[in-house]
């Protein structure tokens, strides 16, 4: 049986790490440790964002001995068309082989854009937004935009199985 590590203990982060391996390796154990990021608390870049998800990723591995490490960071990314929030997870398996993947990026509104700007994060300013505490734990940015049609969690969901491509199929790899 495979065991997965996540270095987050984000209930949203979790599910989605769960709910990933489960359709890959359905008797897979799947465990949480909290560890540090070591960027950032609001990335601003994919460059931080995918740092910040392989040190979670290595961490993980290093404190629980599992067989595959993951890590989950989201991001805010800048452009000259808005501010977009995205995230990226890194799997590292025990030869320090690593896979990653991407969630998808959604558009920030503007007045939400301006508070990051202003160097506050994202879950926090949310949770403002709509008079709600800890999104970032429940259903995200993603979710309080999309009217929860598509949450946190599912948005992350994909992005684990992309990052664990080069464990299922390694041979297209080599």
């Amino acid at each position: 049986m495979k065991k997965i590590s996540i270095g987050s203990e984000n209930p949203a982060k979790v599910a989605a790490v769960e709910n990933a391996v489960k359709r890959i390796w359905p008797d897979a154990a799947v465990v949480a440790v909290k560890v540090a990021a070591g960027v950032n608390e609001q990335p601003r870049s994919d460059d931080e964002a995918i740092e910040g998800a392989t040190n979670r990723a290595r961490l993980s591995l290093q404190k629980t001995g599992s067989d595959i490490g993951i890590g989950l960071e989201s991001c805010t990314l800048d452009t000259r068309y808005g501010m977009f929030t995205t995230g990226w997870v890194v799997a590292v398996g025990r030869g320090n082989e690593a896979g990653m993947g991407s969630t998808g990026s959604i558009l920030l509104p503007e007045r939400v854009a301006s508070e990051i700007r202003n160097g506050k994060e994202l879950g926090p300013v949310m949770d403002g937004l709509i008079g709600g505490h800890n999104t970032k734990q429940k259903q995200g940015a993603i979710g309080i935009l999309t009217g929860n049609r598509v949450t946190r969690t599912m948005s992350f969901e994909n992005a684990v199985i992309f990052a664990l491509a080069k464990f299922i199929n390694p041979e297209y790899y080599e």
